[in-house]
């Protein structure tokens, strides 16, 4: 029950779940009880069986270690959603709050599929082509070629699986798509992802390339994802409010601004990131979405729609075979599945050959670059 607005456009948006999206849903509301309950008085009538509450006692505070937090505060409404995943009575959970609780969570509680190092933040962009998928987008700052190989091909499979690209065009992100440009790291992932068989490997991608639509993943770490994903968000929002200020600037642009509204309309849908609901956790033994943390009814709405639609697709299996080969391509033995309470193999430390060019538990859990209150 995290995030600016909680716990008001958090119910509303279950709410509006339930009565809108036309899906087979039964949502759990995890938090303090009372305040959930007099926010769902608000609502009015709702399908019957369909939302039921959870009481939890305590919170994890944005200034908190997100590991520490989660094994101290096992009452913590962020811990009671992963326990009931875990425990197979949930299919699936949802948050906007503290993000690093939330990694830290699924690594902790739920544990990371079967080859997986590490757990990515996945964030679908809107761009010339339809969307791009952009990981890491602030789960592990620091990284080794292994976790982008991993987040590539992880990635992949969830543009075919969640969006229906039949191949998906994978690239990693670099400051030019010459062989010669890029860091060591950035290199020796993309040297690794050229011997992929079967695999739609692009090369570099700058990063007008993630708007430009020329492909459909794009990988880094997770700390240039992130200033990546923000940027994105800061230019679309200044887009929107100097538009804004033109159109007052003259009676004429008032005018044509009327009769553009259509348009633009669609324009501000397609940019708008409450339409795509959240982030997904890929690599964890579950799903799980991070929702933004202003996010409002109609975020928190199309963020369970992501949950349930994912919870219904299983890409488990799947998403195993192409962590374990990305190990495979980076020489890496075979690795099981990491159980709960088990995190990262290398934690959250210092995490590199060349093909560029187009065509801990508690303490190693990973800390994402963007925390709020949860």
């Amino acid at each position: 029950m995290g995030g600016d607005h909680a716990p008001g456009a958090v119910v509303a948006g279950a709410a509006e779940a339930v009565r809108d999206l036309g899906l087979p849903l039964r949502v759990l509301l995890v938090g303090d009880e009372p305040r959930i309950r007099s926010e769902l008085a608000k609502q009015g009538a709702l399908p019957a069986g369909t939302i039921e509450v959870r009481h939890a006692t305590e919170v994890v505070e944005m200034g908190e270690h997100p590991g520490q937090a989660l094994r101290q505060k096992k009452d913590s409404s962020i811990r009671v959603c992963f326990d009931l995943l875990a425990k197979g009575e949930a299919d699936a959970m949802v948050s906007a709050g503290n993000s690093g609780a939330v990694m830290a969570g699924a690594v902790l509680v739920v544990g990371r599929l079967e080859g997986v190092e590490r757990p990515a933040i996945a964030a679908l962009i809107p761009s010339l082509g339809g969307k791009t998928l952009l990981l890491d987008a602030g789960a592990n700052t620091d990284c080794k070629a292994v976790h982008l190989v991993q987040f590539a091909l992880m990635g992949e499979v969830y543009m075919r699986r969640m969006l229906g690209v039949e191949r998906p065009r994978i690239a990693v992100l670099a400051n030019g798509e010459e062989a010669t440009k890029g860091t060591e790291l950035t290199r020796e992932a993309a040297e690794a992802l050229s011997r992929a068989a079967g695999v739609r490997f692009s090369g570099y991608a700058e990063g007008k390339d993630i708007l430009g639509g020329e492909v459909d993943v794009v990988v880094t770490d997770g700390f240039t994802g992130n200033v990546v994903l923000k940027a994105i968000e800061g230019c679309a929002q200044a887009m929107i409010e100097l538009l804004r200020r033109s159109v007052g600037s003259s009676l004429a642009a008032t005018a044509g601004m009327a009769l553009a509204r259509p348009a633009l309309r669609r324009f501000k849908a397609t940019i708008d990131w409450d339409e795509h609901g959240g982030a997904p956790l890929i690599g964890v033994d579950g799903v799980g979405i991070i929702a933004h943390g202003r996010s409002g009814p109609k975020a928190i709405r199309n963020a369970i729609r992501v949950a349930a639609e994912a919870a219904a697709v299983g890409m488990g299996p799947e998403l195993s075979r192409a962590a374990q080969l990305g190990r495979d391509l980076c020489g890496r033995p075979a690795k099981g599945k990491a159980g709960r309470g088990a995190a990262g193999a290398e934690g959250n430390g210092g995490e590199g050959k060349g093909v560029g060019g187009r065509r801990s538990a508690e303490e190693d859990a990973p800390a994402p670059t963007d925390s709020r209150r949860h």
